[in-house]
């Protein structure tokens, strides 16, 4: 897989935001995805925790831009890491650090593990 084949991988999550539906958004992880939130510290473990995540989140609004981006290819596991900024439709913003585990299932590429947290300082 290209590089530029995972970094759009991010673009899908990030129009699935736009939409504000949940499931839609949900629909990109892997049934037993992991989901390590930045404005929750609830762990989520599969569709039902991660939907229930963005039904809180997409009401804010987020529109993410990516502001550094390290793309790893393993066969079937990709890895994108890096920095994002996440704007709000309030006007508020939020830098942080992402993890996207990406594995094939034989059609797609599916987020098995996903970390977000604020950068610190």
């Amino acid at each position: 897989m290209a590089e530029k084949e995972v970094a759009a991988l991010f673009d899908e999550w990030n129009n699935a935001l736009q939409t504000g539906d949940p499931k839609k958004v949900a629909e990109l992880y892997e049934a037993n995805g992991i989901l390590l939130p930045t404005v929750s510290n609830q762990v989520r473990h599969n569709h039902a925790e991660i939907e229930d995540y963005f039904v809180h989140f997409l009401p804010k609004g987020p529109r993410g831009v990516i502001d550094e981006s390290n793309v790893r290819t393993f066969g079937q596991i990709a890895i994108n890491s890096g920095v994002y900024t996440f704007s709000f439709k309030d006007g508020s913003t939020v830098q942080a650090r992402f993890s996207f585990v990406y594995k094939w299932n034989g059609q797609r590429w599916m987020i098995v593990e996903h970390h977000s947290s604020k950068m610190p300082e």
